[in-house]
């Protein structure tokens, strides 16, 4: 076996494909090739064989939940849009604006099986007395954009959506919507508004939209990823899909493994599995044998789980309990060399300039506590503002209106909570144990180390280094030395440097 073949079957031998069955086994442009797959028969089976009141009991039994973030149970949305006045409209929206840095899965299942999708939107509009469903997919996905055109005309060629599905007696139609791009239109009351043709904003809840939703109609939002699940739990049944996963955490999860790990890509493991499992029985571990620090999990709003938590199962119980969310599967892993300071900062900035500045709390908030980690970073941090910090971000987590809000201080948070050392260090200590906050860092020569070759100098981009009137023992020419008052801690010259002569810290 080759190296090639023993990475593969590292990579895939863990893992348990449900909500990714059909990507790059299937044509996705090709209706034939869905329905040669079974495709389609979870339809045919809950028009001809089940009644609406049966789908949702299924797809309760099945304990799936909402695999877009706050893992809502699937079985119970749909019911609480089952009631009301006969003839009432009701939508059946997709949630398709994946907006977190370095999240792929939906793009995935909708460039690869884009079937699965319109199919349980279907079953769904079917449980619930839904005769319209929406398709809210980002603009920045062209590819997927496309085949979910294809794919529905498509099904209304073969009698699959519109009038009189398969003679049932069951209209439902879909239409798409692009979305321009803002993070904050995957809050799911953002989404209706956004769609509606609005600035997208979230509403206050309740009402929930479940009960009023787009247009003011019951809806029920699911996102990609939740509904790729559907139609396996309708021709498999609940048992089968309740077999896989935890007690509370049913079934599989796709994470989009990246950061500092070997082996990156979309990972779709039981819940359950711990992260050790994810990072290096699939993932392969960190490379450089370097050590793991931390795993970013959720996106910009989710969490830090340390490494004393690498035995932790991954699930949503597990992971609300030590301050992370499961979010859409983002997981981004960090070693050694990542300073969780400035972590925490990056993707606070991120929430910041997407903030929809609606609430207070989350427009004014947001933006102080990103101001505290500046000034932490930059070496004028007090201890009192470890404390100040960690208070604002918990009134933001409470007070905000949606979830952006609520989930942006988790970075902040978990890494207070987890690494206080490092924030005591930028703060007392005025120094980045990491060496990546600039402002704390310090570029220096070793002397005795250095040969004089003067490769420092030349991509040195505002003179910083000169010739010093030393000459280690042995050397021919004399070393060199770096005026810390020009130096600019590019880090250019540290990068050049072969013979690790020059230091940071």
């Amino acid at each position: 076996m080759n190296n090639t073949s023993i990475l593969c079957t590292r990579f895939y031998g863990g893992q348990k494909r449900v909500a990714l069955r059909n990507c790059g086994i299937i044509d996705p442009e090709s209706i034939d090739e869905y329905i040669a797959v079974d495709g389609y028969q979870a339809l045919v089976k809950v028009l001809t064989q089940m009644t609406p009141q049966e789908v949702v009991d299924e797809i309760t039994k099945s304990g799936l939940r909402g695999r877009g973030g706050g893992g809502f149970p699937t079985g119970r949305k749909w019911q609480f849009a089952m009631g009301g006045e006969p003839g009432i409209q009701k939508y059946v929206v997709c949630n398709a604006d994946e907006g977190d840095p370095g999240a792929f899965m939906d793009r995935s299942v909708l460039e690869g099986d884009p079937h699965s999708i319109i199919e349980a939107m279907a079953i769904a509009g079917y449980a619930i007395g839904a005769s319209e469903g929406y398709i809210y997919v980002r603009a920045e996905y062209p590819v997927a954009v496309k085949r979910l055109e294809l794919a529905i005309k498509g099904a209304r060629e073969y009698g699959l959506l519109g009038k009189n599905i398969l003679d049932s007696g069951f209209d439902f139609d879909i239409q798409l919507r692009l979305g321009a791009g803002a993070f904050v239109c995957g809050e799911e009351t953002a989404l209706l508004t956004s769609i509606e043709g609005r600035r997208g904003e979230p509403r206050p809840r309740p009402p929930y939209p479940a009960v009023k939703g787009l247009f003011g109609c019951p809806t029920i939002i699911n996102n990609v990823e939740t509904l790729a699940c559907v139609a396996q739990i309708i021709n498999k049944g609940a048992e089968w899909f309740a077999s896989m996963g935890t007690e509370k955490s049913k079934g599989t999860k796709v994470f989009a493994l990246g950061g500092k790990i070997t082996n990156t890509g979309l990972v779709e493991v039981p819940m359950g599995t711990t992260l050790r499992e994810v990072i290096y029985d699939i993932g392969g571990g960190i490379p450089g044998g370097k050590e793991f620090k931390a795993a970013q999990t959720g996106g910009p709003s989710g969490g830090c789980i340390p490494k004393e938590h690498l035995d932790a199962p991954i699930d949503y119980e597990n992971l609300s309990a030590i301050g992370c969310i499961m979010g859409s599967g983002g997981l981004i892993v960090m070693d050694e060399d990542n300073c969780m300071v400035d972590i925490a900062k990056f993707f606070l900035g991120f929430t910041v300039d997407e903030s929809c500045g609606k609430c207070t709390p989350c427009r004014v908030g947001t933006k102080r506590m990103l101001e505290m980690l500046d000034k932490i970073t930059s070496g004028n941090g007090e201890i009192e503002d470890l404390e100040r910090l960690e208070n604002l971000a918990n009134y933001v987590k409470a007070c905000s209106l949606c979830g952006l809000g609520q989930t942006a201080p988790n970075p902040v948070l978990s890494t207070i909570r987890f690494f206080r050392d490092e924030y005591i260090a930028h703060i007392v200590e005025k120094r980045c144990p990491a060496s990546v906050c600039k402002d704390l860092l310090r570029y220096s020569i070793d002397r005795d180390k250095c040969i004089g070759c003067g490769m420092c100098v030349r991509v040195c981009p505002v003179s910083a280094i000169s010739v010093s009137d030393y000459t280690a023992p042995g050397r021919k020419r004399p070393s060199y030395i770096i005026d810390p008052e020009k130096c600019i801690k590019c880090g250019a010259c540290y990068e050049t440097c072969k013979f690790g002569a020059i230091e940071k810290k």
